[in-house]
């Protein structure tokens, strides 16, 4: 995280950390604007505290974020995910 986080909110921290996970990953195979099924599929796999060695949850999720069925998840989809994640965690903390 950069030298701004610091100054920073905690929940703005938590903002910018997103944008970094969905940037690192988006930029795998050169659209750093989207997530294709295979980027989503490793940051699921490497930031989630889920179970993602299951191909069909992952596909299942993918299909269900890709909203407008262009095959990648944009950002605005990738935080409807990360809202339901959250949602789900905190019924369980």
């Amino acid at each position: 995280m950069s030298e701004v986080c610091k100054e920073v909110p905690q929940l703005a921290k938590a903002m910018i950390l997103l944008i970094n996970v969905f940037d690192k990953y988006a930029k795998k195979d050169g659209d750093a604007d989207s997530l294709s099924k295979g980027e989503f599929s490793d940051l699921v796999k490497a930031e989630l505290i889920l179970r993602a060695s299951d191909k069909a949850k992952v596909d299942e999720f993918f299909n269900q974020l890709d909203a407008d069925k262009n095959r990648t998840i944009s950002f605005p989809e990738f935080m409807v995910f990360t809202a339901a994640i959250t949602a789900a965690m905190k019924k369980m903390i």
